[in-house]
């Protein structure tokens, strides 16, 4: 059998859950398969090309709904799973088919996909996960933003931190797929070690200085949020916690930056925080209303390249309600 899997392409939970699938998927319903992986970003536009649904099984992990007959398994944990009303009406139809609802599993309520994906197989097929403890803890940690202080997440002292930054940053489309097996075969130090990962780390150590040294000149915070635009530097991806190591005071960040592919606002708020959570802006919602998306506590806002004014504009109607909603 020729499975096909479509995973959140530069993102560390992506890459853990479509290692999980493959090897729940080989052990427990197909031994014999072959598996093929390409990344899924969010961007302005389709986010799917149906026409690379072209396995025997394809499978979404990690990203949002697709309504597409030629999806098998989808198993996600964001909040924004759903671009449409019409795309939830149409997973909810599902979960009354027994056949559609063994394969398809939403759950918001989990820290990573990889430990919601790893729950589904152990429970619902008798998948052992003993194995892969390492993997499902660190998809939590980071995934969740679980780390002990702004330290532990900027310095990237772990195994995993440090491929995390690999996999944010990598422009080869061949990385990540190659990437992926590796995660439930080996340790995460194993992993690192590995002659291809290990030569992108050092000038990825050099990047991630001067992106700290870039955020740290242009970002300003004042009533709990921080605002910075670095779009005249595109950077293909940048550590999302180095506002809090700068500001560890402030409960919101919107960050607004530039890539090969799309013009981002990145909305989030400090892990760390000490502000009452009951009052906290629920982010996925504002981003929903940009055509973004992301959990309640971060999310995201894809603008086409060309649209660097629209996504500015949006970033500052952000900050302007954000700044207003202070829950400290």
């Amino acid at each position: 059998m020729r499975v096909r899997v479509f995973y959140h392409d530069k993102c560390f939970d992506g890459a853990c859950s479509a290692s999980l699938f493959m090897r729940f998927h080989r052990a427990c319903i197909a031994p014999g398969a072959s598996y093929e992986f390409q990344g899924l970003v969010h961007r302005a536009g389709a986010l799917f090309d149906e026409s690379k649904f072209t396995g025997q099984e394809n499978a979404i992990v990690d990203f949002k709904y697709s309504t597409s007959p030629r999806i098998t398994w989808w198993f996600d944990h964001h909040q924004s799973a759903f671009l449409t009303e019409e795309d939830h009406r149409h997973f909810l139809a599902c979960q009354q088919d027994p056949a559609c609802a063994a394969r398809k599993f939403f759950d918001p309520n989990y820290i990573s996909c990889t430990g919601f994906l790893a729950h589904i197989a152990a429970t619902r097929f008798g998948f052992d996960i003993s194995a892969l403890a390492e993997l499902i803890h660190w998809a939590d940690v980071v995934d969740g933003a679980q780390y002990e202080s702004p330290q532990a997440a900027v310095e990237m002292a772990s195994p995993a931190m440090k491929l995390t930054q690999i996999i944010e940053s990598t422009q080869d489309p061949e990385f990540i797929p190659r990437l992926i097996p590796l995660l439930t075969e080996l340790r995460l130090s194993a992993v690192l070690e590995q002659p291809f990962v290990a030569a992108l780390l050092p000038p990825l150590v050099e990047r991630h200085r001067q992106a700290l040294e870039l955020i740290r000149s242009r970002a300003q915070e004042r009533n709990g949020t921080i605002f910075f635009d670095i779009t005249d530097h595109p950077l293909e991806g940048f550590n999302k916690f180095i506002p809090y190591y700068l500001y560890p005071q402030a409960t919101y960040s919107i960050g607004l930056s530039k890539s090969s592919f799309r013009t981002k606002v990145a909305v989030g708020s400090n892990p760390w925080t000490k502000a009452d959570p009951e009052k906290m802006v629920n982010l996925a919602r504002i981003c929903e209303r940009y055509g973004g998306g992301g959990h309640a506590r971060v999310g995201a806002i894809s603008f086409p390249p060309d649209q660097e004014e629209q996504a500015r504009a949006a970033a500052k109607e952000i900050v302007t309600e954000l700044r207003a909603n202070n829950p400290l």
